[in-house]
């Protein structure tokens, strides 16, 4: 008899096999730097470092050398500097990413190879133990792998970090000191770490690995810049929402073309959601608009009812990214 796995037979579970990555990607500036930048793969990126990243330029100067990718990490603001090799890590590379620290007041540098060799990963364990927290250094190995005939995989492993990230997620990232936080401050962070906890759980395509902010809302990245999947609170008015929301000057554009689609997409979600062009707010933000879902009467100030708004908060966030991220990839401005 053969043993089953839910509805698949042991028998055909496939097997892993590695590819090499000069197959899919031919050289690091024509094929691998342009692959990383699509904010599809990029989201992958984040997900591992545990940051939000979106591309600023690509091939671009920094002092005398030119690095492959300068990102902004959203929630910081601050530069992410990516250099990448298709082999193992050298000398050359890691003198470019010293000059690329030292013209920058802060930064995050990620060295993305396909083998680090123990001095250059030694060489970034000790950068991270005598620098202050304005500069990070990330040593990741990048791997392909696919199952049978499927399509190849990318995987990142981290093999350098700065100091206890991995614990706090960069404690720098939290805008004010543990003890400088307001009482509803400290509850919003609060609210949002126990939602990363219910993503988690799920396993959706919303990670949860992710830094919670002392403030009323929480992004996550959809797989396109300009467009955010977005969670907010609201103690006051007793509410929480779910939203997508897209910003820059085709906003409005996109906008018009989700609507083509608007009945579809509400009996998608199984609600019908706010469609909100926004044109009466200020001038600032008069030509972003917002999709949005929320549940009323929702008090994120009494605990005992966070297990049930985080649960509904993570099944409509995993539903919107469903729902929504293969129509914002066939948007066109």
């Amino acid at each position: 008899m053969i043993a089953i796995l839910g509805e698949i037979a042991l028998s055909e579970l496939g097997r892993l096999e590695r590819v090499a990555l000069r197959e899919v990607w031919l050289g690091e500036a024509t094929h691998f730097t342009p692959w990383l930048a699509m904010d599809q793969n990029l989201e992958v990126l984040s997900e591992t470092l545990g940051l939000s990243l979106e591309v600023e330029a690509t091939e671009t100067f920094v002092g005398p050398f030119r690095a492959d990718i300068l990102c902004k990490d959203i929630f910081s603001d601050t530069f992410v500097l990516i250099e990448n090799q298709l082999e193992k890590t050298d000398h050359n590379h890691l003198g470019q990413l010293l000059t690329y620290a030292s013209g920058l007041e802060a930064v995050t540098i990620v060295w993305i190879a396909s083998k680090f060799t123990q001095e250059h990963r030694s060489t970034l364990d000790w950068l991270n133990r005598i620098t202050d927290d304005q500069f990070r250094f990330f040593g990741l190995e990048v791997e392909l792998w696919r199952i049978g005939e499927s399509p190849p995989a990318p995987k990142f492993n981290i093999v350098s970090q700065p100091n206890d990230w991995s614990k706090a997620v960069s404690k720098a990232a939290h805008a004010l000191d543990e003890k400088e936080l307001s009482e509803t401050k400290v509850l919003q962070r609060e609210y949002w770490d126990g939602l990363h906890d219910q993503l988690e759980k799920v396993s959706g395509p919303i990670s949860g690995k992710r830094t919670a902010q002392a403030q009323n809302w929480m992004n996550y990245p959809v797989g396109r810049t300009g467009f955010t999947l977005g969670t907010a609170m609201h103690l006051w008015d007793r509410w929480i929402r779910v939203e997508l929301y897209i910003s820059g000057e085709n906003a409005k554009t996109y906008f018009d073309q989700l609507m083509q689609e608007r009945e579809a997409i509400d009996a998608e979600i199984g609600d019908p959601l706010n469609w909100d062009r926004m044109d009466d707010l200020p001038n600032d933000t008069r030509k972003d608009v917002r999709i949005s879902l929320y549940l009323k009467d929702a008090d994120p100030g009494v605990r005992v009812e966070w297990t049930s708004q985080h649960t509904w908060l993570a099944n409509k966030l995993n539903l919107f990214h469903s729902v929504f991220a293969p129509r914002v990839r066939d948007l066109v401005p």
